[in-house]
C-alpha cells in the first residue's frame, strides 16, 4: 500500500455562505467588522449570533438600529439521520425577521432553507448553505454585496408584447400601436 492508500479521508465541512447588503452601507460602514471573504470555523456546539453588542455577538453590526441580539443561527443534526441543517431564530423584541416568504416575531425560529434571502430593516442577507460532513464545526464564509440583493434576485416586469413582436411600451403616446384585425376582415 502506497502512503495515499493509508492517508485518512478528508472530512469535508458545512458552510453557511453569507452575503450582505445595506443601502447605506458606505456612509456608515455598519459592516466593518465583519470579516469578509474569510472561512471562519464556529464550534457545532456554539450559537452563531449576530447583533449590535460586540460582547454577546460573534458577528458585530455597528448600527444603532440593530438590536443588541438581532438573530442567532444554530448547526445541528436531523433525528435519525446524518444530514447537518441549520435553524434561524429571531432574537430581537422590536423587529422582525423576514426569512424568505416567511415572518418570524420575537424568538421564534424555523429551519434556514438552503439558499435565502433574510431582511430586516434595511439589511438583506442572502444565505447559502454548501453541505458537509463534520459534526464538529462549521464554517462562516462572508461576502459583501455593493448591489441589493433582492432587486438582483427579481424578475424583471413583463410587459405585453404585440403580435409583432414589438412591445407596447415601444410606442410613444403620440404614435398608435398597432390594432388587431380578424384576417376575414377587409380594410
Amino acid at each position: 500500500m502506497t502512503s495515499f492508500d493509508e492517508a485518512d479521508t478528508e472530512e469535508t465541512v458545512t458552510c453557511l455562505h453569507m452575503t450582505f447588503y445595506h443601502p447605506c452601507q458606505e456612509d456608515k460602514m455598519m459592516f466593518r467588522c465583519l470579516n469578509f471573504c474569510k472561512r471562519e470555523q464556529v464550534r457545532a456546539d456554539e450559537m452563531a449570533k449576530f447583533g449590535r453588542d460586540p460582547n454577546a455577538c460573534r458577528y458585530n453590526l455597528v448600527d444603532t438600529r440593530v438590536s443588541r441580539v438581532q438573530f442567532s443561527v444554530q448547526f445541528y443534526r436531523k433525528l435519525n439521520s446524518s444530514e447537518h441543517c441549520f435553524e434561524i431564530k429571531n432574537l430581537s423584541k422590536k423587529t422582525k425577521l423576514l426569512v424568505g416568504q416567511t415572518e418570524l416575531s420575537y424568538l421564534n425560529k424555523i429551519d434556514l432553507p438552503w439558499k435565502c434571502i433574510i431582511c430586516f430593516g434595511d439589511y438583506q442577507i442572502l444565505a447559502e448553505i454548501q453541505e458537509g460532513e463534520s459534526m464538529d464545526y462549521f464554517e462562516t464564509h462572508l461576502h459583501l454585496s455593493d448591489k441589493p440583493i433582492l432587486q438582483e434576485r427579481c424578475l424583471p416586469s413583463l410587459q405585453p408584447i404585440a403580435e409583432n413582436g414589438i412591445p407596447s411600451s415601444f410606442f410613444s403616446s403620440q404614435e398608435k400601436s398597432p390594432i388587431e384585425i380578424d384576417e376575414n376582415e377587409s380594410c
